[in-house]
């Protein structure tokens, strides 16, 4: 299986360095060891594509004022809880859509619409305010992207949340029951059971920390359990769960819409981390969608105390038949992390973080041994090869090649699938190393242009390093990430660019702009609560509960001071009635922890106590008109 001289690094360059990095890392492992709401109609000029064979330059990066990017970046934004939206291959960040956390910016978590996304206790209050967004994917037709929806998840309080591609905002948020550690998420790329329908109608999202079903203290961790679950794509409804043996961590899909698949780090479920990669294998788990689809129909599930979600069997013991089973366990090498599907549609790729190896599965044989076709599970493993030190994620340029980041080595390994099968299949003359590239420093996520779809288009590449050490000017000790932009064009990797960024973002998807088209502005039909004429403003009292009707037309709103007293509970209605594409409005109030936005024909609430006597100057946030400034109106509050 050793293939030492494509092991071997490519270039010696800054050799100590890495030397250095490898060993602090290898010691850490060794002690594990032990204007309008329609589309607008045309982009403005496009940036250059790489030249061919990897001599792209700096041109590749760098737009021309105006010139227009050609790529949309979808990224997540770690920590900060949101998404982010880059151009590529400039780079630049265009958008941050708020998820899981308040944003100060846009009101998110301070309007009452935000707020009903992102749940609320009895009291009103925000359920939660942290979150850790890791994972982001978007909707499928017909294999590749089709512009109507993104899914991004929240590790920390296992939520997933939605956001509508022609707005950019996210419009639903789920939390799954009976799941902690909630990390890999990936769509169906078509719904399986119905074959005339050809797009996403369901995401999956594995859970990877192990509990107690339902959640009991208890410490005997032979008791607990992992669940993977398929979310509604339209309804956000979580439809099913899959009890399993061993945690989930991250997900993939096929393109026929009948497998999706997990890697699985701790098959031994152990509760301390030395325990989590005692055993040499670990698992690629598969579960077969139409049976278990079939499985909740027919009622052969349970419940979990605390939830209505049907749950079926995945266990190793209740699927031990393969012409019966939902799930099958894949052996792969030590403490995989990341599974990925090659754009043909004929493989899921699995990386030993653990072992130096990749693991080729190829789809037909394990669909073959659910119909009982194949003695041994085994055989779905077409190669079993060596890539370098520290495998994690893979992507993929369409033209039959892999690319895995290398924890370890600080790496870029392409590699050619079909060779490697024929090296594992005892031709040691197929060399299937193609390239390898340092990158700074310990790589983790990696995508490239249209990666996993049937459209992959093999010209830019991402990775997301997790440390930066050296590359940007120092800021104290919290340093940024660096992510780094690759041309693949070529026979040879060339980076292109450093992008510091805020720590600790995960994973992304980079696609065509063509295949989204947003609106720049909104319809006033969308909001139930939009006041559509400034003659409908004024203060309406129910007792102490006011309700205050605003509207927005630069450079005014449409009540020049409205009067309150002290105590009432208000519920604040703002509408702007400018129509232009850019023309945002805020509205801030002093003293009372309220400042949000609406865009081109948005209608946002917001609900507060008046608690102070006084005159409070309510003004525009965010800059609209030359007479911004002057953009106010007085809330009086009277004893």
């Amino acid at each position: 299986m050793s293939q030492d001289k494509q092991v071997k690094p490519a270039a010696e360059a800054g050799i100590g360095r890495r030397r250095f990095i490898n060993s602090a890392a290898l010691v850490g492992v060794a002690g594990l060891a032990a204007c309008t709401d329609k589309p607008t109609s045309a982009f403005a000029p496009a940036a250059s594509a790489p030249a061919a064979g990897g001599k792209s330059g700096d041109n590749a990066t760098h737009l021309k004022p105006g010139e227009l990017d050609t790529y949309y970046g979808l990224w997540s934004g770690g920590h900060t809880g949101d998404m982010r939206v880059l151009g590529l291959p400039s780079g630049r960040e265009i958008h941050r859509i708020p998820c899981f956390v308040p944003d100060a910016l846009v009101g998110w978590g301070i309007t009452n619409e935000s707020k009903k996304v992102m749940g609320t206790k009895a009291d009103g209050s925000l359920r939660y305010t942290v979150g850790d967004s890791h994972h982001t994917h978007a909707s499928y037709k017909d294999g590749n992207y089709d512009g109507r929806y993104a899914w991004i998840n929240d590790k920390i309080n296992s939520r997933i949340a939605r956001i509508r591609l022609d707005y950019f905002v996210c419009d639903k948020i789920t939390e799954l029951p009976n799941v902690q550690g909630f990390h890999g998420i990936f769509p169906d790329k078509r719904d399986p059971v119905d074959e005339k329908i050809n797009y996403t109608t369901r995401v999956f999202c594995g859970g990877e920390f192990s509990i107690p079903l339902p959640n009991t203290a208890t410490e005997d961790a032979s008791k607990y359990r992992s669940l993977f679950s398929c979310v509604d794509a339209e309804s956000m409804e979580v439809r099913w769960q899959v009890q399993i043996d061993g945690n989930c961590d991250l997900v993939a899909t096929s393109y026929d819409g009948k497998l999706a698949a997990v890697n699985q780090y701790n098959t031994e479920m152990g509760a301390k981390y030395e325990d989590m990669m005692s055993a040499e294998r670990d698992a690629c788990l598969f579960f077969n969608v139409a049976r278990i689809e079939a499985a909740v129909k027919a009622g052969k599930f349970k419940t979990i105390a605390g939830s209505k979600v049907p749950v079926v069997d995945g266990t190793h013991e209740a699927n031990k038949d393969p012409k019966t089973a939902l799930t099958a366990y894949v052996s792969v090498p030590k403490n995989p992390h990341g599974v990925n599907a090659s754009p043909d549609g004929k493989y899921f790729i699995c990386a030993g973080k653990l072992s130096p190896t990749g693991t080729v599965i190829e789809l037909a044989k394990v669909l073959d041994w659910f119909e009982g076709k194949l003695e041994k599970l085994d055989s779905v493993i077409v190669a079993e090869v060596e890539l370098g030190l520290g495998p994690l994620h893979t992507a993929f340029d369409g033209r039959g090649n892999a690319y895995t980041t290398l924890f370890l080595d600080s790496q870029v390994v392409k590699w050619n699938v079909e060779a490697a099968i024929k090296f594992h299949k005892g031709d040691k003359s197929a060399k299937y190393v193609v390239d390898r590239l340092d990158v700074h420093y310990q790589p983790g996520h990696i995508n490239a242009s249209q990666s996993e779809t049937k459209a992959a288009d093999g010209k830019y590449l991402a990775v997301g390093c997790k440390f930066s050490k050296d590359r940007f000017l120092p800021v104290g000790p919290l340093h940024p990430e660096n992510e780094q932009l690759v041309d693949i064009s070529g026979e040879k990797m060339v980076l292109l660019a450093d992008h510091p960024v805020r720590g600790e973002p995960h994973d992304f998807i980079i696609f065509k702009r063509d295949l989204v088209r947003p609106k720049q502005v909104y319809t006033l039909d969308e909001f139930p609560l939009a006041i559509k004429d400034p003659k409908e403003s004024g203060v309406f009292r129910n007792g102490r509960k006011v309700t205050v009707k605003l509207t927005s037309q630069a450079p005014a709103f449409s009540m020049r001071e409205f009067k309150l007293k002290k105590g009432d509970e208000v519920t604040l209605i703002l509408t702007n009635l400018d129509k232009i594409e850019d023309l945002t409005h805020g509205f801030a109030i002093p003293n009372h922890n309220v400042n949000f936005i609406v865009n081109p024909l948005e209608t946002a609430s917001v609900t507060f106590v008046a608690d102070k006597v006084g005159v409070f100057w309510c003004y525009c946030t965010h800059f609209c008109h030359a007479l911004h400034l002057e953009m106010r109106t007085r809330m009086i509050v009277e004893a």
